[in-house]
């Protein structure tokens, strides 16, 4: 009867640190980008954008050997430019980033290129300083489509590093301010690199 029961400890123990050593998730930490494209539009408002640089955290469960989900949080600040024939304005910007996605791996020995394809939720909050040059703006949340890809190099099987290219389609903001309708919509260029640790 001890036989058995050792049997069976032994079993557990195995198994549980079997299943340790899948590292089904992780969790990384990167410096972001984020590049804005120039855009003009039916109602005479042309939009630019200074680069912005930031924070992205992401977490991803994988669901098979291939497939994963990944949640991200990113926080960038950056001004936006709109110009018309009446007027010059200017809005310094925080975007936050809520999103999620559903990630597609390879693997090449230690390099494992992916794809990944999504929703998010921005958040445009104005801040209001100097840089800002109008006061009838308003924070905005928009809906976008996030797509991308990049690829990871295991430095370790527990690390490795992550390079990527994320994009969202998004309507222009016009801040709450009907002067800044573009009625158009862009594709906000976000580069990414950082480190992810896999438990």
């Amino acid at each position: 009867m001890k036989k058995i029961a050792l049997f069976a400890l032994l079993l557990v123990i195995g198994a549980a640190a079997g299943h340790a050593q899948e590292s089904r998730q992780d969790f990384s930490i990167s410096a972001s980008g984020i590049i804005e494209p120039y855009v003009t539009s039916t109602t005479d408002v042309k939009v630019s954008a200074k680069r912005g640089v930031g924070a992205l955290f992401s977490y991803r469960f994988m669901l098979t050997p291939r497939g994963a989900i990944e949640a991200n949080y990113q926080y960038i600040q950056n001004n936006i430019h709109y110009v018309a024939p009446s007027y010059n304005y200017t809005v310094n910007t925080q975007l936050q980033e809520g999103s999620a996605a559903y990630v597609y791996n390879f693997t090449y020995k230690k390099f494992n290129p992916f794809v990944e394809a999504g929703a998010a939720a921005l958040i445009f909050y104005n801040v209001r300083n100097l840089e800002t040059t109008t006061l009838d703006v308003k924070s905005q949340t928009l809906i976008a489509f996030l797509y991308g890809g990049g690829i990871a190099y295991e430095i370790s099987p527990s690390f490795d590093i992550r390079a990527q290219y994320r994009a969202f389609l998004s309507k222009v903001p016009n801040f709450g301010d009907p002067a800044l309708t573009t009625n158009q919509y862009y594709n906000i260029y976000n580069p990414v690199i950082g480190v992810a640790y896999h438990f």
